[in-house]
């Protein structure tokens, strides 16, 4: 009897973490949403140590971090929360409304994500350096090269080109600046730029989206053709997804062209479930069975995410709800990790992806299942976050 006692003593806290994860409800989503907000300020006490970041700078993955973490100030009113984000906004930004490393000079819509977090820190504290931060991005955008159809390139290093990231990185935040100053200018950009890029990288075949698409056609990845790159990256998709879903908070209801991107998040949550492998969704989104693609934590948080919000604003049925618990059962079982301090981790995230630069990168399926995967990266936690807080809805 010793004997069984002891043998049972061990099973019990050998496992007991993997045991207490992998025996949530998805009810229990509030609380995964919670403890990993909590982990990643453990992990990164400033805010802009997220997505490992090594110096003070507007980065877009803070953003993406940073909005998730006023999402949790707003579900749960702990303040701290919001703290952790004006804390980070006030240190980059000077009284003029200067930016700490922004140039203006580079035209990148990447720079524009974390405009995001200035709307609440404006409103919560009345600081107006965050109103004259706003109009620096919105001057940007005033003047952002553009294709000859009025796309915005992606950085002026990528000339000629849309990217789907570039959607998430400035849509939203034209929108929202478009509702919140009465200027309903930008969002018809906002709907501009939704037009062309659906038009430039859907791929009616699948209902997925191009990664990119190049104008001129002179890029190595670029179908002389269409100007496509050749692959559907997961998490370029991702972005669009989110882009849409959150577009939506800002576009009025009798906008004439609302309907239309509604219709954008239908035909894209109609197309997704096919290429969903026990609730993940991987690297190289339409072919999952394919040697060496793997199941990709970034893209499967954004699309739980994407799944949930449409559903609980009415742009979905409820039915697809599914896909998102789905995913969150995934990540839960499959690629989330209990530390023994007690924080999460989130693992297999693709640390960053791209086209052309030096060096070069092909669009490839090869260069995309190449690039680097690392724990913890904000481009996956903000979602899984933010998505854990639209499930607990």
């Amino acid at each position: 009897m010793n004997t069984l006692f002891r043998t049972l003593a061990l099973l019990l806290f050998a496992v007991p973490q993997a045991v207490s994860l992998h025996a949530a409800a998805p009810d229990d989503t509030p609380t995964y949403a919670r403890r990993f907000a909590d982990s990643e300020r453990a992990r990164f006490p400033e805010a802009w140590q997220l997505d490992h970041g090594k110096r003070l700078f507007f980065g877009y993955s803070q953003g993406v971090g940073c909005c998730a973490m006023l999402r949790m100030w707003r579900t749960t009113g702990d303040r701290t929360y919001f703290d952790y984000v004006e804390q980070w906004a006030d240190s980059l930004v000077d009284e003029a409304g200067n930016i700490h490393l922004y140039d203006l000079a580079a035209y990148n819509l990447d720079f524009i994500n974390s405009g995001k977090i200035l709307f609440d820190c404006y409103r919560e504290t009345g600081k107006e350096k965050y109103r004259k931060a706003m109009e620096v991005l919105i001057g940007q955008l005033k003047r952002h090269p553009r294709t000859c159809d009025g796309g915005y390139w992606h950085k002026l290093v990528y000339q000629h080109q849309m990217w789907l990231d570039g959607l998430y990185m400035a849509s939203p935040f034209m929108a929202q600046y478009g509702a919140e100053f009465d200027k309903p200018e930008w969002i018809d950009e906002t709907v501009r730029q939704i037009k062309l890029c659906h038009k430039h990288t859907h791929d009616p075949a699948t209902g997925l989206y191009h990664h990119a698409w190049d104008e001129s056609r002179t890029q190595r990845w670029a179908d002389p053709e269409t100007g496509h790159s050749p692959n559907f990256w997961g998490r370029s998709i991702g972005w669009w997804f989110m882009a849409l879903v959150d577009d939506l908070d800002f576009i009025p209801a009798d906008h004439p062209d609302r309907a239309f991107v509604v219709s954008l998040v239908q035909g894209l949550a109609d197309a997704l479930p096919k290429y969903q492998r026990d609730g993940l969704w991987y690297q190289v989104i339409d072919c999952p069975e394919r040697e060496g693609n793997y199941p990709e934590a970034s893209v499967t948080a954004q699309l739980m995410y994407a799944y949930a919000k449409a559903v609980n604003k009415g742009h979905l049925a409820a039915r697809y709800r599914r896909y998102a618990e789905r995913a969150f059962d995934g990540l839960r079982k499959r690629l989330l990790v209990e530390n023994p301090d007690g924080t999460l981790t989130l693992t297999r995230c693709c640390a960053v992806g791209g086209l052309g630069g030096n060096p070069y990168r092909d669009g490839s399926f090869e260069y995309y299942i190449g690039e680097r995967i690392r724990d913890n990266d904000a481009k996956a936690t903000g979602p899984f976050i933010m998505g854990c807080i639209e499930l607990g809805k």
